[in-house]
């Protein structure tokens, strides 16, 4: 099954969208492509893969959509659609793929963001209830009701399983980017936890990204986010010690990092810089590049880095922006003007983390031993990743010697 999984996986939100596309019914559509899977599973391991996968469990999937149906269904109704019923999926003409269309159902404006996710990761993503629980950190039932009720809200906003009209797809496709970025930035650095990376959840960001890329190749914030990911996800390596302790970007050994995948997000964001409006994960991926391109952490172009979060403040204007802002304030002007930038920034920062994480790190640029060893004794109460915990712990103890 192990070399079965990858195919698997990419084949099962393809297949779960032709069935809702032809049949309707996400629920009884998923069941349905849950025994094609298994099917699969037990028999191609015996028997070989078919040369047409992807028919074979449309195919397999839509024989058990019927037989449920015919099962709960009643006879009236059987008799008035058995026509319809009786043409598998797989049989309606050449192979399409509908990944686009059911990305935006799953993020359908009608669901939190928290649902979006928890569906997207279910039905695109094709990962288990227990898999997206373990990694969000929630309890699988908390999952199971989060995608049940997406899809009850779904069901009752009357959506169709079909592309939204034109002037609603900016809306909707920004509410994919934005359930993609989710899932990325919670896999590089979860939220709270043991661990620090969730690879399962940036690597599943960066597939669904790969898949929507080339169906909409004039958007440039699609490009972006993809470069973003690819670019930022390069430095993994050389994120963590063997003993899974935090490495700063200042102190990372850049010869671990992903050139191949550095190389693709350049490639990517300089296109969509040159060739569409640009946007804001495009700026973001463009500052990525710059830290990625220098050969040490001494050669990075802080000023070049300020004027790309100067545009991304206009564009987009957000907390961590600004935070991230004047970071590159104090590297091109000096810690006190990034203290004095610190200081008037907005008070949507006020209780993250970060910002004391921040803060201490300029006292410390400052030479203020005693304001540094402070703030970042205050991050590590904040925090509640037990990695970033470690670190600032760690840092304030370094401070003070």
């Amino acid at each position: 099954m192990s070399d079965l999984e990858p195919l698997l996986r990419d084949l099962a939100p393809q297949v779960l969208a032709a069935l809702v596309r032809h049949y309707g019914d996400f629920d009884a559509a998923e069941d349905a492509v849950q025994e094609a899977l298994l099917a699969a599973a037990t028999q191609w391991p015996a028997e070989g893969v078919p040369d047409n996968p992807r028919g074979w469990l449309i195919t397999v999937a839509s024989r058990a959509r019927i037989a449920a149906w015919r099962k709960d269904t009643a006879r009236e109704r059987r008799e008035q659609t058995a026509a319809r019923l009786s043409a598998p999926a797989a049989e309606e003409g050449p192979a399409r793929d509908d990944t686009l269309t059911l990305l935006l159902l799953c993020c359908h404006p009608a669901l939190t963001p928290a649902s979006q996710v928890a569906l997207t990761l279910r039905a695109v993503g094709g990962l288990t209830t227990a898999e997206i629980a373990r990694a969000l950190l929630v309890p699988e039932a908390t999952v199971a009701q989060r995608i049940s009720r997406a899809k009850q809200k779904i069901r009752a906003a009357g959506a169709r399983f079909t592309l939204p009209p034109p002037e609603e797809l900016p809306v909707r496709l920004a509410a994919v980017l934005h359930v993609l970025y989710l899932i990325f930035n919670e896999g590089y650095t979860a939220s709270s936890g043991q661990r620090l990376h969730r690879v399962e959840l940036t690597a599943e960001a960066i597939r669904l990204a790969r898949q929507l890329q080339p169906r909409l190749p004039g958007e440039g914030e699609v490009a972006g986010l993809l470069a973003l990911m690819l670019l930022t996800d390069a430095r993994r390596p050389a994120r963590t010690r063997a003993d899974g302790a935090l490495v700063p970007l200042a102190e990372q050994d850049r010869t671990r990092w992903d050139r191949a995948a550095i190389a693709e997000g350049v490639d990517l964001v300089s296109a969509a810089l040159t060739t569409t409006a640009v946007g804001p994960y495009q700026l973001q991926a463009a500052i990525a590049a710059v830290h990625d391109e220098a050969p040490t952490a001494a050669d990075t172009d802080w000023p070049q880095i300020l004027g790309l979060y100067d545009a991304l403040d206009r564009v987009a204007p957000g907390p961590m922006v600004t935070l991230n802002r004047v970071v590159a304030v104090a590297m091109v002007h000096g810690a006190p003007a990034g203290l004095d930038a610190l200081a008037a920034a907005d008070e949507a920062l006020a209780g993250h983390h970060r910002v004391a994480a921040v803060r201490a790190h300029l006292l410390e640029m400052a030479g203020d031993a005693a304001g540094a060893r402070a703030a970042y004794e205050q991050a590590a109460r904040q925090t509640l990743s037990e990695p970033e915990r470690a670190y600032l712990v760690a840092r304030a103890a370094q401070v003070s010697t």
